[in-house]
């Protein structure tokens, strides 16, 4: 890093980033703290792009950009990283301009004969998901409705959820490991849940297709997250900065750590590169 460094797209993560967890419950409240809020319009007013990037399914990230007051007829319409990559879209309005899809009927179906009970959900945009049954309160946003798992899969989608609540993370991570899910990208989140997506596409993936539309590359932007989803991210990135409360794999392959969500790292370290407004 040089002084005369400064980042000219700023890539965040959402839950656990941006937003704080609410202990116990596995979700994060929709709220965005004052200190995050100024620092993210530091950012805008000084001419960065930002650009949310998580795992949460598109119409689960627009909410996010109208509390951070991201757009305005003065500004460019947002980019948004959606479905850890697999989808990138503009807003507003509401239109994707980028969409990986993939096969996922083998690899769930290795998946479900270790996990039986395990819960399947694909995105329906717009509505919300379709399961196989429903998920736990909170965990995933809009409308779900239960269709047979062969249903859910049986044409190309761009991401798979699977969630089992009798089963722990560090089991997923060495199941995803031990089946090798060959032709699919997977991730293991905060709990007994897996990500499945198309081979090669990340957060990383989705913010380089942005980038090359704005003119940018890698060596433009800072990256900021918390979870195992944000790995690729984070290295890909010119500086990409771990949250405090990261797993340690997380803050391995960062280039740096900032306070936890519950302090506002986030602002600590936008702050850190663009000059009060």
């Amino acid at each position: 890093m040089t002084e005369a460094w400064q980042p000219r797209l700023v890539a965040l993560d959402i839950d656990g980033t941006l937003l704080k967890w609410i202990e116990g419950e596995g979700a994060t409240r929709e709220e965005i703290s004052p200190a995050v809020y100024d620092a993210v319009h530091r950012a805008l007013d000084a001419g960065a792009h930002i650009v949310l990037a998580s795992g949460r399914s598109p119409h689960g990230m627009i909410g996010i950009a109208d509390l951070l007051d991201l757009h305005g007829e003065e500004r460019d319409r947002l980019w948004i990283v959606a479905s850890n990559g697999a989808v990138v879209l503009r807003y507003p309005p509401f239109e994707v301009v980028h969409e990986e899809t993939f096969d996922a009927g083998p690899a769930v179906k290795a998946i479900l004969e270790r996990h039986p009970n395990a819960l399947v959900a694909v995105e329906e945009r717009g509505v919300g998901y379709r399961v196989s049954s429903h998920f736990p309160d909170g965990e995933l946003s809009g409308d779900m409705i239960v269709t047979d798992v062969e249903e859910l899969v049986a044409g190309p989608v761009s991401r798979v959820i699977i969630r089992d609540p009798e089963s722990t993370a560090d089991e997923f991570v060495a199941l995803a490991e031990d089946l090798g899910l060959h032709g699919t990208n997977y991730v293991v989140g905060w709990t007994a849940w897996l990500d499945l997506a198309p081979v090669g596409v990340s957060k990383a993936s989705g913010l380089e297709y942005v980038c090359r539309e704005l003119g940018l590359g890698a060596d433009d932007v800072l990256a900021i997250g918390d979870g195992r989803n944000d790995i690729e991210m984070l290295q890909w990135a010119h500086r990409g900065v771990a949250m405090g409360q990261a797993i340690q794999v997380v803050i391995d392959v960062a280039d740096d750590v900032t306070a936890s969500v519950f302090e506002d790292g986030a602002a600590i370290e936008i702050n850190q590169w663009f000059s009060p407004r």
